[in-house]
């Protein structure tokens, strides 16, 4: 590489203080899988939560790709994408820390409200809070909270201000562990049957009930398929996406009953009910803050 670019730049200096660091591409997200890593069919990083016999050279896997390893970072596998590379991330679990992400203005105010003082650094929407120690990642914790540590990254936005206070336990709380979901042929709970979403309770919505339930049932199938963890966050990412259709409908448009379906499609596969309705609640009314 002839010269430098600035995000490489940054990277090798986070690199150096041991913060593992990963380029990201236009739209701020990581590169996507090289062909060998497509789909994910060597099996994934080591160092996933699901480990794989991957050891390819390029920056594949997203978050487990971070590394602090100069040569790694400097190497002609890396050099392409670092001519591309607008912006740079780090595995906070793999530095030791949490950072709690405050999407808008009212995370923000919860969390002044309620957690310890720490080292913030603003973001576009809200800012990061970080502390010391590390902690399963997990989404929507809350509206507009986000808890990424051992399996997600955060952009790098600068070092922030304030002193960083050990992880609280007031944050380790915010994540209900999806680890209780049963092996096969068990069943942690149920829920009563209910009627599945019509145009009787979305008398306001302009989209024909073909196209609502097709997408419907996609995301239900999206979420029994995680059988063996991370229904939950399946739930709370299908929510979000069926809400966001609806947002230039005049309404009703019957989410409360898309969200029910939802639900019971988690609980089908051994997600507490309590952490499934707030995964569902949580997507809804994020579609609904972004929209407006």
């Amino acid at each position: 590489m002839s010269a430098m670019s600035e995000p490489l730049r940054v990277a090798l200096a986070l690199a150096a203080a041991d913060v593992p660091v990963l380029p990201l591409r236009a739209g701020k997200v990581p590169f996507g899988n090289c062909r060998a890593c497509k789909g994910n069919a060597c099996g994934g990083r080591p160092s996933m939560k699901a480990a794989g016999p991957c050891r390819c050279p390029a920056p594949c896997h997203a978050w487990a790709a971070a590394t602090t390893d100069p040569h790694v970072l400097t190497s002609p596998a890396w050099a392409p994408v670092w001519r591309e590379a607008v912006a740079v991330a780090y595995h906070p679990g793999g530095a030791g820390l949490t950072v709690v992400d405050l999407d808008n203005a009212a995370a923000v105010a919860w969390a002044r409200e309620t957690l310890p003082a720490t080292r913030t650094v603003p973001t576009t929407r809200g800012e990061h809070w970080l502390y010391r120690g590390a902690m399963p990642s997990s989404n929507a914790v809350r509206p507009g909270v986000d808890i990424k540590s051992l399996t997600q990254y955060a952009r790098w936005l600068g070092s922030g201000t304030g002193r960083m206070a050990v992880l609280p336990a007031a944050v380790r709380a915010l994540v209900v562990k999806e680890e209780t979901i049963p092996a096969p042929g068990e069943v942690a709970s149920s829920l009563p049957a209910r009627a599945p979403w019509g145009r009787s309770v979305a008398t306001g919505c302009r989209h024909t009930e073909r196209y609502v339930r097709t997408g419907l049932e996609r995301g239900l199938a999206l979420v029994r398929a995680r059988t063996e963890s991370g229904a939950g966050s399946q739930a709370f990412g299908v929510a979000r996406f069926l809400a966001a259709q609806h947002t230039a409908c005049p309404g009703p448009c019957g989410l409360a009953a898309i969200g029910e379906e939802i639900v019971a499609a988690a609980v089908s596969v051994g997600v507490p009910e309590a952490y499934a309705r707030r995964a569902v609640a949580n997507g809804l009314e994020t579609a609904v803050e972004r929209a407006a």
